[in-house]
């Protein structure tokens, strides 16, 4: 008889089931790069929060991150999986580890429209066939609101880190926001870090480890969620991409992993588009 009790066996099971029954995510697809995450996974034991930093539109990364939670899962290490993609106070605390994706998407108040549901379908499932709590981290459309008059997140960080934090609002938005709108958007970002921090600490759990799901912004060590855990909490940052190492120096994560390129995107020209009349 195996060495691990039932309660450990369970989520193995039942992370690898979900996890096979999802396209392009089988247990058995995991290549070199893979298998040097998960021994960086296997020496980050004991780390309170997990940060994956993701682009939102390349489904490698998703794909990635389905992988990541479902390996935590299976060894019982997963405390709890916060997404940037749901506000919040919403979660699947409660569902049984049989949800289905329609309950889980009702529990998590799912916004289709803002976040396609199949990129981010794997890893949530994963979770919540584990019996992982899933749980939204960002902010409501009245708390984004507040937070583009609120001056007092203006002294959350230094000189250099906020003048960066602008620069990386402008180049975001293509350069196409006036220059009255950027700093209340770069409240609105910083809004969403401390929002993100808070629901990730609420998720900690002795000797495992809560997850982060976000965007490559939200996870930056000097600008982002890690600014507002403290010292007290051990976290670790990981970011996926193709050839970005350089990338990953520069946001300071401590993991790097290379993902197939994905087919390039004018996201300017879309935006530019969408807002013909911006400044440029």
């Amino acid at each position: 008889m195996s060495a691990i009790s039932l309660p450990f066996r369970r989520p193995f099971l039942l992370a690898a089931l979900a996890l096979a029954a999802l396209p392009g995510c089988a247990p058995g697809r995991i290549g070199p790069a893979h298998s040097a995450w998960h021994a960086q996974l296997e020496r980050w034991a004991g780390v309170q929060a997990l940060l994956l930093g993701e682009q939102h539109d390349v489904p490698a990364h998703q794909q990635w991150e389905a992988d990541t939670v479902a390996w935590l899962a299976a060894r019982g290490r997963l405390a709890a999986l916060v997404i940037e993609m749901a506000e919040a106070g919403a979660g699947t605390d409660g569902l049984p580890p049989g949800a289905s994706e329609d309950q889980v998407r009702a529990a998590l108040r799912w916004n289709e429209d803002a976040w396609p549901w199949q990129r981010y379908a794997a890893p949530v499932m994963a979770a919540v066939a584990a019996g992982v709590p899933v749980r939204g981290g960002n902010l409501d459309s009245d708390a984004l609101r507040a937070a583009l008059r609120d001056e007092a997140l203006d002294t959350h960080l230094g000189a250099d880190a906020l003048a960066r934090q602008r620069r990386a609002i402008e180049d975001g938005h293509c350069g196409l926001l006036p220059a009255a709108r950027v700093q209340p958007m770069v409240r609105v970002q910083l809004a969403r870090d401390a929002s993100l921090a808070r629901t990730l600490r609420q998720s900690l759990r002795p000797g495992r480890t809560a997850v982060l799901l976000a965007g490559y912004g939200h996870v930056q060590r000097s600008l982002g969620v890690p600014t507002w855990l403290g010292p007290d909490i051990t976290a670790k940052v990981a970011i996926a991409g193709e050839n970005q190492a350089r990338t990953a120096m520069k946001m300071e994560a401590d993991w790097h992993q290379e993902t197939p390129a994905a087919p390039p995107v004018d996201h300017c020209a879309a935006l530019r588009a969408r807002w013909p009349g911006a400044a440029r």
